[in-house]
């Protein structure tokens, strides 16, 4: 399953040195507007004990995490939905996620340049967001011109879906993201055809500044009001520190905890991102074991144990029979498949079944 989050922001927040810190990639992260052209794509694993665990308890040969794909793509500015800057190009790379993770700056630094002059991450969240909303109206009102001639002709889906058109149209112009917009599921089909940028699932990544004048430590107006504009929205958001994690990217282990608090951070960040992604995405995982490897799988939340089976090969999904299943704690308790057989944990399951987040499986086919 490959599933893509895209970083964007305006030019100079961190959005390049937080993908380098992401994917140990090695990207340009100078000091001034529109140093990313073109998107650069990194393959990132999703940080998950639970392999080391399990490899342990299997002595498995080796380990492969689930993975996410974050695209760092360039700065946005006032008026990219018109063409300012690299607008059109950008907003198009943007088009091709699944997800946003819009990165702002809360901390101040005289030496790093801020597009707008002045850091405010509430006002840099409302030019950004404004963009992609304007560039959803054009794509919605292009739309609504093009099937124009059905309509009057009395097509039905073309009526339904002009009527739909015309809704999103107004919600956008409230400056909404389209994503707050309540939609039934064939609505929600008719509208995936769309490609809207504002459907996708926002994340907000609050980029601060070990030994800066961080908004978050400050106590400052500014980050108060962008807290209550996330609670309110009910909108996700994480805390990190891109510069610090990109130079800790090389390092691993314990060695890396000791050079992050000798750095003066305390928090992987970077790791809450990559998990917070994941969710975004409305991800999970299943686990396989065995001697050979312990490996994550991704799936849809509420994929039934078919589809699920599917991950590791399309035709697993029509030949299967069923899944002998364990939750993860249970086979941990157990200390392995044949005692938890033996203590009753290991359960077997149809095609009903709705794979949890952790379950430990084998299929039968």
């Amino acid at each position: 399953m490959s599933l893509s989050i895209g970083i964007v922001g305006l030019p100079n927040v961190g959005k390049s040195t937080l993908f380098n810190a992401i994917t140990k990639k090695s990207v340009p992260a100078d000091n001034y507007p529109f140093c990313t052209i073109d998107p650069s794509v990194g393959i990132v694993p999703v940080p998950d004990a639970r392999l080391e665990v399990l490899s342990k308890i299997s002595s498995s040969k080796k380990i492969i995490p689930a993975i996410v794909e974050f695209v760092d793509i360039a700065g946005l500015v006032k008026g990219a939905s018109e063409g300012q800057g690299l607008g059109n190009q950008f907003l198009s790379h943007i088009r091709e996620t699944d997800a946003i993770a819009e990165v702002v700056r809360i901390y101040e630094n005289g030496d790093l340049i801020h597009v707008e002059g002045t850091v405010d991450p509430l006002r840099d969240i409302e030019i950004i967001n404004m963009e992609l909303i304007l560039a959803d109206m054009s794509t919605v009102e292009k739309r609504i011109q093009t099937i124009g001639r059905d309509v009057k002709r009395g097509d039905k889906d073309a009526i339904k879906l002009d009527e739909l058109l015309k809704r999103l149209k107004s919600h956008l112009e409230e400056e909404k993201l389209a994503n707050r917009l309540s939609l039934d599921e064939e609505e929600k089909r008719l509208v995936k055809e769309l490609h809207l940028i504002t459907m996708k699932p926002f994340l907000y990544v609050l980029n601060k500044q070990s030994g800066g004048k961080n908004l978050d430590e400050m106590g400052d107006d500014r980050f108060t009001k962008l807290i209550a504009y996330f609670k309110e929205h009910n909108f996700q958001y994480v805390v990190v520190d891109a510069k610090i994690e990109d130079e800790l990217k090389e390092f691993e282990g314990e060695e890396k905890e000791m050079m992050r608090a000798e750095l003066g951070a305390h928090d992987n960040g970077v790791d809450g991102l990559i998990k917070a992604g994941y969710d975004l995405l409305g991800l999970e995982t299943y686990l396989t074991t065995g001697e050979m490897e312990t490996r994550a799988w991704t799936v849809k939340k509420g994929s039934t144990a078919p589809v699920a089976a599917s991950a590791i090969h399309t035709d697993f999904e029509q030949k299967f029979i069923r899944a002998e299943v364990v939750a993860y704690d249970d086979l941990v308790k157990a200390g392995g498949f044949a005692e938890a057989k033996s203590q009753g944990v290991l359960r077997t399951e149809g095609k009903e079944y709705i794979v949890h987040d952790g379950d430990v499986i084998e299929f039968k086919i």
